[in-house]
């Protein structure tokens, strides 16, 4: 296979392989403030009532992982889009609700038409990639991603924003956000070493997806991040159908798309619902379908390094990122370039 200068003069691709650099520099200057620290003990000293957890797209998705933190940690956390929290959850809104806000922009029709109706009723917690933006400067404490500029779809983002929150999910349930941190960096070399074989990564799937037209991602728990925005990412990049969902959902009716022209990855995740992952992926090869796991103990593309919870949920959406180049030079054209919609949605 020969890559073309569609793929390798993206904007995708240079995104794609700058994300270890901004995963350094993100955990290094993540700057916890005292105010931030006061909104996790009044958290913890019972203020706030519940945790409210938005986005839109995969900053709604990337959510999921804290909402299980808080869950397990005895919190009542509600995970709700953006939109939907304006205009039929108004009533969360107000001084005993604490809500987390990302966006990577900060400016996001949705995420300013909510700063405006909140008018701070409740304390509000933002993520994100830019200081200047409604987000940075109404926000009552902000955790300030460094990705640097981001020309196509969501990736240095994605992954800097993960971070972001698996240390702030620290702070807020009582643990040692410092450590936690520390853990993190472990993914740096981890993602440098998985993407430095992008190429062979690249070659290895365009051999693997002969016939494929349907492509459905499945994962639990932490791993339904992945499976949601890189079903979205592929769609939004590549412009081919995609879905992500939970390997239990999947099971509930949509198994019925199974085609040849199908293709499922399953990523394999951790505790609980793993064997049971393990299982829907051999008893799909089992009626004959293409299907293939994403996790530790897979081989190539698929592998993901043994890493602590946190650091295995960012390199989770790699692999789909090398899936969309594969995509990308088998169809000739540029990944990650928006047609129709803008890298910052300002309209709802």
């Amino acid at each position: 296979m020969t890559l073309t200068n569609s793929i390798l003069e993206s904007a995708f691709l240079r995104d794609v392989l700058d994300q270890p650099q901004a995963l350094a520099l993100t955990l290094e200057k993540l700057e916890i403030k005292p105010t931030l620290r006061k909104i996790a003990s009044q958290l913890k000293d019972g203020v706030f009532r519940r945790v409210v957890l938005t986005g839109m797209g995969s900053s709604e998705y990337i959510l999921y992982p804290l909402h299980i933190d808080l869950t397990e940690k005895g919190y009542t956390s509600i995970v709700a889009e953006t939109s939907e929290l304006i205009h039929y959850l108004p009533r969360l809104l107000d001084p005993h609700t604490l809500i987390v806000v990302v966006s990577q922009s900060g400016q996001s029709a949705e995420t300013v038409r909510l700063l405006e109706h909140n008018a701070g009723l409740a304390t509000v917690v933002g993520v994100t990639n830019t200081v200047e933006s409604p987000l940075g400067e109404l926000a009552n404490d902000l955790l300030l991603t460094h990705a640097g500029e981001e020309a196509s779809v969501s990736c240095k983002t994605y992954v800097t924003a993960l971070v972001a929150l698996r240390v702030l999910g620290a702070l807020l349930t009582g643990g040692d956000d410092e450590k936690e941190r520390s853990e993190l960096m472990h993914v740096i070399p981890a993602a440098d070493a998985y993407l430095k074989l992008w190429e062979k990564h690249v070659f290895e799937l365009s051999l693997k997806m002969t016939d494929v037209r349907h492509w459905v991602l499945l994962g639990r728990g932490a791993s339904l991040a992945a499976a949601r925005t890189g079903a979205l990412t592929m769609e939004e990049s590549v412009r081919v159908t995609a879905e992500g969902m939970s390997s239990a959902a999947f099971r509930h009716g949509p198994i019925e798309i199974l085609s040849s022209e199908t293709s499922v990855l399953v990523f394999a995740g951790h505790g609980r619902g793993r064997d049971l992952n393990i299982s829907l992926h051999d008893n799909i090869r089992e009626l004959g379908y293409k299907c293939a796991l994403i996790g530790e103990e897979e081989d190539g593309v698929f592998r993901i390094p043994p890493l602590p919870l946190s650091g295995r949920a960012v390199l989770e959406i790699m692999p789909i990122q090398m899936l969309i180049l594969a995509l990308a030079s088998r169809m000739g054209i540029e990944p990650g370039r928006f047609l129709i919609a803008r890298k910052t949605t300002t309209r709802e």
